[in-house]
């Protein structure tokens, strides 16, 4: 299973598609000039407390307040409080809290009101993006993310990746952690820290203290934004960057050199898997990363032997149609047939979840299949589906009605590229206004100007459709005008033209 990835760049900033065995599984933007992202660090200001809610509204500087829950303060929240007056009051950088003394932590059922106050700075970390008319949400349980290792400031937690099992690795990574971690530090390992030598484990250590101590300087010197994550491509490259990566394709030299550089960081030695594109096509075109892009994100999915998804998306929620359509099962077992379409469809839902990064309430349409076995058997094929999926998902069993209910986690607006363009008769809805059938408003229009002007040679560029209209059968409009009124009337066919478009000459 090999995979790719294919950056192309524009002075907008940078598209990054994941392909897995030439197959696009991910596509990300990177703009350039994007703010607020997830992971973001900043120092905010209390603007409003909100008891009914049990939260306040926190400005770090965009157009809409932030959010931020009382149980999204995390326990510590004194000791960061005070440790942030601390740092702001005396301008020294201390970048350790080893020799800061934590304070009692916060009761965990307790109101917004006696943990903040209206005014007051408190350091945040966005944990969802700005999504539609909502500001983003924080959380002021800082962590900061590294390749192995995930560090939490006035914290004592040692922890490990659900998918590190054998207890010999956890081990080995408890000894290590113990090794490294200082008092009021606390250390997550992550899935990418299995197996990896003690050396990288230390070397990816010291990148996490030194990102920290940017954070303390940051917040001495006032500045509100206190850490944002490294550039798009290369947060991904730190998280899922393996030995299964066969390329990394950039169409810009600058981008081609820092990732080369970061690869070489992170990675030594499989640097030369990076590799600068030279082409005169868009190197999305040239790899066919394009035609994949268009043909994924339509609204109807196909699956090929004639069956397809429908993909609707709604504020609230987003509905996934399987249907059958014109395939048919050799056999006449109803129930063996949906059962198969639906194992098809599954491996597709997954990637389009993934793809479009759709997130919040998912609710599946299967093909309905009456046992409980079959059922079963559609359910596990979806949880295994989704384990390479990176975001928090949980999926429920089938309903009695055939439909699965999944929430999957929503930290940034969902990709929902256009495939398609609105008519521009019907304006999308599918209906054109009532009134008089353009045939008559076009045949009524040469009329009045033959009669007016008294003309005996008349040109109108029109639509193909209704220029065969006008010109069909043997008495046909055309010839009526040239026996009623001795006019000419010549009908070009314009290709594009609308049907309620026409040109006089």
């Amino acid at each position: 299973m090999s995979k790719e990835l294919i950056i192309q760049t524009s002075p907008e900033g940078a598209e990054i598609a994941l392909l897995q065995d030439k197959r696009l599984i991910e596509l990300h933007h990177d703009n350039v000039d994007e703010d607020f992202l997830v992971g973001d660090i900043y120092l905010g200001k209390v603007r409003k407390l909100i008891p009914g809610l049990n939260a306040a509204f926190v400005d770090i500087g965009h157009e809409k307040d932030a959010f931020l829950h009382y149980h999204d303060l995390g326990p510590n929240l004194p000791s960061l409080l005070k440790f942030g007056d601390s740092i702001k009051k005396s301008g020294q950088i201390q970048t350790y809290v080893d020799v800061f003394r934590n304070l009692p932590t916060i009761n965990k059922n307790g109101k917004i009101e006696d943990a903040l106050e209206t005014g007051q700075q408190i350091i945040v970390q966005i944990v969802k993006e700005p999504i539609s008319t909502k500001g983003p949400r924080l959380t002021s349980e800082i962590s900061v993310p590294g390749r192995f290792f995930i560090l939490i400031p006035f914290s004592e937690t040692i922890s490990f990746s659900k998918k590190i099992k054998t207890k010999e690795e956890r081990d080995r990574l408890k000894r290590i952690i113990l090794e490294l971690k200082p008092k009021n530090f606390g250390l997550i390992a992550r899935t990418n820290a299995e197996g990896v030598s003690d050396e990288e484990l230390r070397a990816d250590f010291e990148k996490l203290i030194n990102d920290w101590a940017g954070i303390v300087k940051a917040l001495a010197t006032g500045k509100a934004k206190l850490y944002s994550e490294a550039v798009k491509t290369e947060s991904i490259l730190r998280d899922i960057l393996n030995a299964s990566f066969e390329k990394i394709t950039v169409d810009n030299p600058t981008i081609y050199k820092r990732i080369k550089t970061f690869v070489q960081s992170i990675s030594p030695g499989q640097e030369d898997i990076v590799k600068y594109y030279k082409g005169d096509k868009p190197v999305f075109e040239a790899l066919e990363v394009d035609k994949q892009i268009r043909s994924l994100f339509n609204k109807i999915v196909n699956l090929g032997g004639g069956s397809y998804l429908i993909v609707e998306h709604t504020e609230a929620m987003h509905v996934i149609d399987v249907n059958s359509g014109s395939k048919k099962g050799k056999t006449a077992n109803q129930e063996d047939t949906a059962l198969k379409i639906n194992l098809e469809a599954i491996d597709e839902i997954a990637r389009q979840l993934r793809l479009r990064d759709m997130g919040g309430i998912i609710v599946i349409d299967f093909i309905d299949v009456k046992s409980a076995a079959n059922k079963k058997l559609v359910y596990e094929k979806m949880r295994e589906a989704m384990t390479a999926d990176r975001a928090k998902h949980t999926i429920l069993q089938l309903t009695k009605f055939g439909l699965m209910q999944i929430t999957r986690q929503r930290v940034r607006p969902e990709i929902n590229m256009e495939a398609s363009e609105p008519c521009e008769v019907c304006n999308g809805t599918g209906v054109v206004p009532k009134g008089v059938p353009i045939n008559e408003e076009l045949e009524n229009r040469i009329t009045q100007m033959i009669m007016e002007k008294g003309l005996k040679r008349l040109t109108v560029k029109l639509n193909p459709l209704l220029q065969a209209y006008f010109t069909k059968g043997i008495i046909s409009r055309r010839l009526k005008w040239l026996l009623d009124y001795r006019c000419n009337v010549k009908l070009i066919a314009v290709e594009g033209m609308l049907l309620n478009q026409y040109e006089f000459e």
